[in-house]
């Protein structure tokens, strides 16, 4: 196996897909790459004390989601990451091929019940991998 993709958010249900994913990837001895999505935004401007001023994108957000989620693996390796703005599901798809990825990991969230017809990212990205496709039982 070459690379493993996992699709993360911040959802428990993501994070455990994660945890999977990083333990596949030291079984296999191959890289783990974490990919998020964005929805790009106006920045937001945080104010500290005093004087102090921050500008924070949905950019800076995702990149320190996929720091926290990296920094609390081990896998194979090592652990790449990317921020890619779009939809979830579009965004995993597009880093697999990409990458030319051996396996998708995601989570079951949203897999069951009305918002399985509406169409979940795992649901998608099952559908439409241009690799295998392992769907962590997360709940």
């Amino acid at each position: 196996m070459k690379s493993i993709v996992a699709g993360v958010d911040d959802s428990p249900s993501a994070r455990a897909a994660a945890d999977e994913a990083a333990a596949l990837a030291k079984v296999f001895a191959c890289p783990l790459h974490l990919v998020t999505a964005y929805r790009p935004a106006p920045p937001t401007e945080i104010r500290g004390g005093g004087d102090d001023r921050w500008t924070v994108t949905s950019l800076d957000l995702a990149e320190k989601l996929l720091e926290e989620v990296a920094g609390g693996l081990s896998a194979g390796p090592g652990i790449t990451v990317a921020a890619i703005a779009g939809s979830p599901a579009e965004v995993i798809l597009e880093e697999a091929q990409r990458l030319g990825a051996d396996l998708i990991v995601v989570g079951n969230k949203r897999m069951h019940g009305a918002a399985r017809v509406l169409g979940a990212v795992a649901d998608r990205v099952a559908h439409h991998a241009p690799c295998s496709v392992y769907i962590a039982k997360t709940t």
